[in-house]
This record gives structure tokens, sequence and C-alpha cells, in this order.
């Protein structure tokens, strides 16, 4: 890590975050990303960018100005009506044309759907390295970008470098990175960039959009409030214990891997390096063991209370109030405590 970087990566300079754009909405993970990018950014004495891609009333004027008020020194603005819904080929398109003309050393995405099909086909295609799903990031002293993530099927946390290739791509999943406090701040230069490309040149068409059923979908990421079940429930049907504790709580509900896999919750709930990065201010995890898997899901949690019947389970290394009990016997107990102080006529 200490050899000279190669002469032509001296081309490459400043920190940039995709600001993710999506029917108007700019997903909360860009400005998690734009507070790990100005860490980055005032580490290596460089500008941090947001990038911003989408059809003009898009929703683009307003991610522009809120790139600024996250502490983005400049942005770099990609419109055009061919981009009013995602499509990879002019996304990755775009996003490639403007990383070949101004050239950042480092290149920040959400794992979204959307991020990780972009960021992928954008690495692809400018044959550079990309690491995905990063639970930290650092810099080196020669602008080598460290991009830690789990693997060996979670039982490791090993760290990436891009050593032959520029620009470095990570991808990091929403609520992996604290959000940045945001400040008031005027408009900074805008750099317009023109896509150079036709609808009849594109392969996919939108025909028509369907909504998704967001409504019913967990909402986990964001929640401040969050108890979830692991196997120590034993059956199914105690699933409902942690839906009542939820519920008594105004909280959200979820689980461990093992408990998608048997079908006991829904994967939208699912909790943990392969399901939903989560940093409530209260955790409740009622029969969970811990593992590395589940751990970079929840460790960004303010309040972890971890119950198990087993004193040794790893999820009491980083819980920060354990309680050594049966989930089955003391979670209906503390349902109808918090019923009982939380209702209005107690």
């Amino acid at each position: 890590m200490n050899e000279e970087p190669p002469e032509h990566f001296r081309a490459y300079q400043h920190v940039w975050v995709f600001v993710e754009v999506e029917r108007g909405q700019v997903h909360p993970v860009s400005w998690e990303l734009m507070g790990a990018g100005r860490r980055l950014a005032d580490k290596l004495g460089v500008l941090l960018a947001g990038v911003v891609i989408g059809a003009p009333d898009g929703g683009t004027s307003e991610a522009v100005a809120e790139a600024f008020c996250y502490g983005a020194d400049r942005v770099y603005l990609c419109e055009d009506p061919i981009l009013a819904h995602y499509r990879n080929e002019p996304y990755t398109t775009a996003l490639k044309n403007i990383v070949n003309s101004f050239k950042p050393e480092i290149l920040l995405l959400g794992a979204t759907n959307l991020g990780r099909d972009l960021a992928g086909s954008v690495a692809t295609t400018l044959l550079t390295g990309l690491t995905a799903d990063c639970t930290e990031l650092d810099v080196n002293a020669d602008g080598s970008l460290g991009a830690t993530r789990p693997t060996f099927g979670g039982s490791l946390l090993c760290t990436i470098y891009t050593l032959n290739s520029r620009p470095q791509m990570a991808t990091v999943r929403p609520r992996v990175m604290p959000m940045p406090a945001r400040v008031e701040r005027p408009l900074g230069p805008v750099t317009p960039c023109r896509l150079l490309m036709d609808e009849k040149d594109i392969v996919t068409k939108v025909l028509s959009f369907v909504a998704d059923r967001e409504a019913s979908m967990a909402n986990l990421a964001y929640a401040d409030i969050v108890v979830a079940g692991g196997l120590g429930l034993q059956s199914a049907g105690n699933v409902q214990l942690v839906r009542n504790l939820a519920l008594s709580l105004g909280a959200e509900f979820g689980g461990s891997r093992p408990l998608v896999q048997k079908g006991w919750i829904d994967s939208d709930r699912q909790i943990g390096q392969t399901g939903k990065t989560i940093r409530p201010k209260l955790y409740i995890a009622a029969g969970i063991s811990g593992a590395i898997q589940h751990r970079v899901g929840v460790e960004g949690a303010d309040l972890i209370v971890a119950i198990n019947t087993d004193p040794n389970a790893p999820i009491f290394d980083f819980a920060h109030l354990g309680v050594v009990a049966d989930a089955i016997q003391l979670l209906p107990a503390l349902t109808e405590t918090f019923r009982r102080r939380l209702s209005p006529h107690s």
C-alpha cells in the first residue's frame, strides 16, 4: 500500500456521491453518503461533489439544492426527458460520460435496488473495481479507498482496495452511515452535463408504471423503535409475541434470517447483512444469537436490548443491555407493562 500511485491516477481527483432521485424523491441514503463523502474528502483535502441525474422538473432542482445543504462543494447535473424513469442504459451512459469528463477518484452510490444495478454496470463500463454493500469507508494517505464489507458468508469483515484502476467505487447500504446534519446553504457551482443519447437508441421502454406495495411494506430502516425475534421464539406462532410488543411501543417488527428461511416472517422484515440495516433509537432482540451477519445490520442502534437464554450468546458482546431469560415468557410481560404505562387512560 506504500507504492507510488501510477502517474495517470493524478488526473483523478475529488470524492463524488451519486444522488439517487426516483419518482421525484431523493433516497435518504444519498445524504448519508454525503456525510461519509464529506469525511473522506476532508481527509484527502479535496472537494466533495454530488451527481444528480434525472428529467427536468423531476425532482432534480430540489436534489441539487439539498446536496449543498448536506455538504457538497459542487454538483454535476444531467437532465434529459429520457431520464424521467430509471433505465440502466441511459443512466449508465450519463454517469459514465460525467466520470470520463471530470474524473473523480472516489465514487459512492447507495446499495439500493437502483444503486446496485447502476453501480455494477458503470464499474464494468469504466473497467474499474467496485466494492458492494460496504459497512465502513476510509482512505489512506496515498488516496486509496479502504472499503470494508462482510465476506465468507458474513463470518469475517474484509477491507478491499482498488489498486490498479480509477475511480474507486463502492456502494453502501441505507442506514449504515449516520445521517449528517442538514445546514441551510446557498447554491454552489452546478456543472450541466449532456446525455448525448436519443430515445431510439434505448432498447428498454417504459410503457406504464405500477406502484409497488410500499405502503404495506416494513419501514424498518427508518423506524425509531424495532423489535425483532430469532430462533429462540421456537415456533411461527410465537412471532406474534414480537408483533404484540412492537404494537404496544408503536414500533416496527422484524426478525433474523433463519425466520425468513423458515417462512415465519416476510423477507422485507429481515434484519442483518442480507436484509435491512437499521439505526433505531431502541432495538429489542428477542431470542437472536447475534452472529456477525445480524450484528452488521443493527450495531448502529442507539440502544440494543438483548433477550436470550444463553448467557454466552454473541449478541451480549455488543448489546447495551442484556437479559438472560426466555423471550417466550418475558415478551408478554413486557408487552403488558408497556401497554399499562403507555395507555392514555393509565
